[in-house]
């Protein structure tokens, strides 16, 4: 699933395509993806509106199209987000085409149809389910905030739990939660209220660091993610430890880990995590 670094790759890169472009057609749209309102509401109100914004908030991309409504696209396991000319051929699950007045098509295709489309007023979307609630942006300036570290401090369930956790975090998945906790010498399977306030400093700065990164690689790019124009991301060869079990730690050299922590296959060094 595309997290935050691969979705704030794709803003920045269709951000200055998108901005004053107006929407002139929906091309396409495939009801079971809309999950707010329905197709026929959605087709009426999309075309004629011009973009004034593209921003990201967790793992959402949010195209503004004149406060305070918004199209959110939400990637899910699979999906991409990006522009291409009209006159090319859309690929087989492309379940969104919206043409706009420079010619190019903006055009999200999903083959495992686990991400979603909605449009409207953000409290609006919160309010009918479609959209969550959620936590404190690793990218921030203020981050982390008390609210995490409380989090964090106050937790009985393991490390890398809470760091999945949206209302806590908005955006981190299950691949950077791994890459800080290695960074910060944490070990994700602990007990979140066993670390001490050193670890959770470690830990918390960490985040931002490995997702820095990874947006400077454009992202992590294993099968599916791709960024706004189609191309696959780099920073799969920058990861310290996911993907990489029973590899030796770059580190100390000993043999990575495999465990099941909060339903999410995760990668640990056993020497140097504690």
């Amino acid at each position: 699933m595309p997290e935050l670094p691969e979705v704030e790759t794709i803003v920045r890169d269709l951000r200055p395509h998108l901005l004053g472009r107006q929407i002139r057609q929906v091309v396409h749209i495939n009801p079971q993806i809309l999950r707010h309102p329905g197709a026929a509401q959605f087709g009426e109100a999309v075309p004629g509106r011009t973009v004034d914004g593209v921003l990201r908030r967790g793992k959402f991309i949010h195209v503004m199209l004149g406060r305070p409504e918004r199209l959110v696209v939400h990637l899910g396991m699979s999906g991409t987000l990006i522009l291409q000319p009209s006159e090319d051929l859309a690929r087989p699950h492309t379940h969104l085409r919206l043409l706009l007045d420079s010619g190019l098509e903006l055009r999200y295709r999903d083959p495992r149809r686990f991400g979603r489309v909605t449009f409207g007023p953000e409290e609006q979307l919160i309010a009918v389910g479609s959209l969550p609630v959620l936590g404190a942006e690793p990218l921030a300036r203020a981050f982390p905030p008390c609210s995490v570290e409380a989090a964090l401090e106050r937790s009985g369930r393991s490390v890398k739990a809470v760091l999945l956790d949206q209302r806590v975090i908005a955006g981190c998945g299950n691949i950077y939660a791994d890459e800080a906790c290695f960074l910060a010498r944490v070990r994700p399977t602990r007990r979140a209220s066993q670390l001490t306030k050193v670890e959770r400093d470690r830990l918390l700065r960490a985040l931002p660091i490995v997702m820095r990164d990874a947006i400077r690689r454009r992202g992590t790019s294993f099968s599916d993610y791709r960024d706004g124009f189609g191309a696959k991301g780099e920073a799969f060869e920058s990861l310290f430890v996911y993907g990489r079990s029973g590899y030796a730690c770059v580190r100390c050299g000993s043999t990575l880990r495999r465990a099941r922590v909060a339903g999410r296959t995760t990668v640990y060094c056993m020497r140097c995590q504690s």
